[in-house]
């Protein structure tokens, strides 16, 4: 099933009656988080973070050792990089809006999530005056590299693993640049990358 993407805001289905909207006025942040507590259990151990490598690569990552992971702007990915993402937890790097998009390495999280700073920032590339240090909105958590995959583990070649049907990164419109996979998509992934 399709959901509206509203950065969380609640949305409205226009065939149901006002006295059944109260049940139903829920946010797709709330409807996503039920559906990858029950396919994924979202407690934390395996994640895939995508990022522009025009802005911020894998070999960045191994240059810098240890990075901040900030400038999420999406409410349901910001609920993860608070409450559920934690150290020790590990990562899928994804190159995205590149020549050649995929799984280009792993990461480790290293630091839990924490107040990102660069939103009350105002040179920052993502700026938001409604997050303050003592009301912080966003959050971010640091990650340092594991290991360089000798090939780029492409979309297309994830899809012809049946195992790797449900991942969330393979959905059509899917647009988080961090998504919950489960041990053994992260295990599948690593060996495909491996291999290579």
């Amino acid at each position: 099933m399709a959901l509206p993407f509203n950065n969380g805001a609640p949305f409205f289905h226009p065939t149901i009656t006002h006295q059944r909207q109260a049940h139903v006025n829920v946010t797709c942040g709330d409807i996503l988080t039920n559906i990858h507590q029950q396919e994924h259990a979202v407690a934390g151990k395996y994640w895939l973070f995508k990022s522009e490598p025009g802005s911020y690569s894998f070999d960045d990552l191994v240059k810098d050792g240890v990075a901040e992971w900030d400038g999420v702007r999406n409410f349901q990915v910001r609920n993860w990089l608070r409450d559920n993402i934690k150290p020790g937890d590990d990562v899928l790097f994804y190159h995205s809006s590149a020549k050649i998009i995929g799984v280009v390495g792993t990461a480790k999280v290293v630091r839990e999530g924490y107040p990102d700073n660069t939103a009350w920032d105002p040179n920052s590339d993502h700026p938001d005056p409604k997050s303050t240090p003592e009301k912080p909105v966003w959050y971010m958590v640091d990650i340092e590299a594991v290991q360089k995959f000798n090939d780029i583990v492409t979309p297309n070649e994830l899809r012809e693993i049946a195992d790797l049907a449900d991942m969330m990164v393979l959905r059509r419109a899917m647009r988080f640049s961090i998504t919950p996979v489960t041990k053994g998509e992260f295990d599948t992934v690593v060996k495909m990358g491996s291999a290579k």
